[in-house]
């Protein structure tokens, strides 16, 4: 059976306040659009049970906090500042989250937040759902976290941890969640790197060399 998208599975300490101004989510916002276009984020009746699917995060300034589209969000099609959390602290080895905002953040912010303290240069995080990479992941060469660990948790976040240790996940800055279907996670510097990188192995997915026609 499908595991059901977007339950919280970590401990979350939220303040429910404004934090974040339009400002702060430009970016985010504009890669959110590209993504719900390519069908690689959003909510719809014929996938996962109809629970929204995706999400997109971003370093807040010099720091390990971030900010990151709020739980269960995919439906909306142009979201505002309150339509995001910032995450003030994650702190993985505990299974916690700090949290602030008008809404809580995605339920995959642990493995976000994982990302970021494990590279100082990643800046922009895109949890996309694309099939196509997700199905043809060993025949495209991207590094592939166990299938028997779930999304959103520990084991995930020490799962990304040991890609970093064990592949060349850092500098592919793509990686699929074999054990959460079709999951694909991009990363990079800028917002534009891993977009483009999600791109270019969506296009590389679609070749006739990967995909039957």
């Amino acid at each position: 059976m499908t595991e059901q998208e977007g339950v919280i599975k970590y401990q979350l300490n939220y303040q429910q306040k404004a934090r974040l101004t339009s400002a702060d989510i430009v970016q985010l916002n504009s890669w959110r659009q590209i993504m719900l276009q390519l069908g690689m984020l959003g909510q719809t009746p014929a996938r996962y049970d109809n629970y929204g699917f995706g999400n997109i995060s971003q370093r807040y300034r010099d720091t390990n906090q971030f900010i990151i589209s709020g739980s269960q969000t995919g439906g909306i099609t142009d979201m505002t500042a309150a339509d995001y959390a910032l995450v003030s602290e994650c702190r993985p080895e505990r299974n916690q989250i700090s949290a602030q905002g008008l809404t809580k953040p995605s339920s995959e912010a642990m493995t976000h937040g994982q990302l970021y303290q494990l590279n100082d240069d990643i800046n922009f995080v895109i949890h996309a759902h694309c099939p196509q990479i997700w199905q043809h992941a060993s025949a495209l060469g991207v590094p592939q976290t166990r299938a028997d660990v779930p999304y959103g948790t520990v084991a995930m976040a020490d799962e990304v941890a040991r890609l970093f240790s064990e592949t060349a996940v850092l500098q592919q800055g793509l990686f699929c969640m074999a054990g959460h279907e079709d999951g694909v996670v991009a990363f990079g510097s800028t917002a534009a790197e891993a977009g483009q990188r999600l791109i270019t192995c969506y296009a590389a997915a679609l070749s006739p060399d990967i995909s039957p026609a």
